[in-house]
């Protein structure tokens, strides 16, 4: 093992085993490496790799700090990983968003609540019948994230949000050569919110389901 990937996992063993907790500040340097054995350059380069994950915060004159470990905070790293994503991954990413965001939308059935039913039908009232394709995406983006947030998992939450981005120009492609694309979405997205306004789980789930699949089925059949 390369001696700066040794010294990243002593450090995440002293995190994953409560000795460093969120929050906690890390001993000097000198004392850090001294106790686990490691060069002070190694501990170095190991620390500036925690903290591009978002394990660490390295703050200048003050020390080094373990962050508060939230999941949001944890994957951006992933957000930034999914920003070099090719073109031809975008069907992955779909699939991926398949299988997540109609378990998301079951769960949020059952724990949205009335202030956020009447955000969400305000949402599309506002697009009204005929919104710009533009429109349609951003309101969309907004609309699934709205609910996601409702099904209170941060984790769940995040993951979706990254994975929301590489399909976006896909939704606009869709938009402008599909003849009935804005129409059928806003339908879909009625049927949506009527399952989560009567906490019907699986009418939600099955909803969310064909949403994506019918953009994913357009994409497989252009490709």
């Amino acid at each position: 093992m390369a001696v700066t990937d040794e010294a990243i996992e002593k450090i995440k063993d002293m995190i994953v085993s409560g000795a460093l907790r969120p929050g906690d500040r890390l001993p000097k340097e000198s004392e850090l490496a001294a106790a686990l054995g490691l060069s002070r350059n190694s501990l170095r380069e190991a620390v500036r790799a925690l903290s591009l994950i978002r394990i660490l915060d390295v703050r200048q004159g003050d020390g080094t700090y373990v962050t508060s470990l939230d999941p949001q905070l944890l994957l951006e790293a992933m957000s930034f990983v999914v920003d070099f994503h090719r073109d031809d991954t975008v069907l992955e990413f779909l699939a991926v968003r398949r299988i997540l965001e109609p378990a998301a939308t079951a769960m949020a059935a059952s724990r949205i609540g009335e202030q956020q039913l009447e955000a969400l039908s305000a949402q599309l009232d506002a697009l009204g019948a005929e919104p710009s394709v533009e429109e349609l995406v951003a309101c969309d983006l907004e609309f699934h994230r709205g609910i996601v947030q409702s099904a209170d998992n941060s984790v769940l939450c995040s993951l979706l949000d990254g994975l929301s981005g590489p399909t976006t120009r896909a939704r606009i492609w869709r938009g402008l050569t599909q003849e009935d694309a804005v129409s059928r979405t806003l339908r879909e997205h009625r049927a949506i919110l009527a399952a989560l306004r009567d906490r019907d789980a699986e009418a939600a789930r099955s909803w969310a389901t064909v949403h994506i699949a019918s953009v994913e089925q357009w994409l497989r059949s252009t490709l």
